[in-house]
């Protein structure tokens, strides 16, 4: 079986929040995309609920396009900790760091439903999923924490 980077990493040396550049990948074309892990939760210490998540996926997947070039996806993992953000090229990590946190910013401070991108049956495949007060809350957790820009050391601001 293939090697797969998430399941090498040692998840108890990690000290989340932060965003950290998996890797860089080259197409036939010469084109990069960049895969980052954007952890919002301690691993083996706490996950955000389903419907929590859900809610962030949803705005994340617009606030980030609004604030950053180049984003191809931003999906959750399985384990409800975060996220991987699939990039074109070779973005920054401080720039994806601001770029985060004025989106969970928004998302903490301003965002009403009416915000949240994708919520009918027609545009999501589990629309009843979904919850902005979980998502508000965990936004302002994660801020106050602030997000890191190494995975291994707190390196805030």
């Amino acid at each position: 079986m293939a090697e797969v980077e998430s399941f090498t990493l040692d998840h108890t040396a990690v000290n989340a929040p932060y965003v950290r550049l998996i890797g860089v990948e080259q197409g036939p074309r010469g084109d990069e995309i960049s895969n980052f892990d954007v952890r919002f939760v301690q691993p083996n210490e706490g996950e955000i609920p389903t419907a929590g998540l859900h809610t962030i996926e949803h705005l994340l997947a617009s606030l980030l396009r609004d604030r950053v070039d180049g984003v191809i996806d931003i999906s959750p993992f399985g384990c409800r900790t975060g996220f991987h953000l699939i990039m074109w090229g070779r973005p920054e990590v401080p720039a994806l760091v601001d770029a985060i946190t004025d989106s969970l910013r928004f998302i903490a401070e301003k965002a009403e439903w009416s915000d949240v991108p994708g919520v009918s049956a027609v545009e999501c495949g589990n629309y009843r999923d979904h919850s902005l007060h979980s998502a508000r809350e965990w936004s302002a957790r994660i801020l106050e924490q602030g997000i890191s820009r190494d995975a291994f050391t707190r390196v805030l601001g």
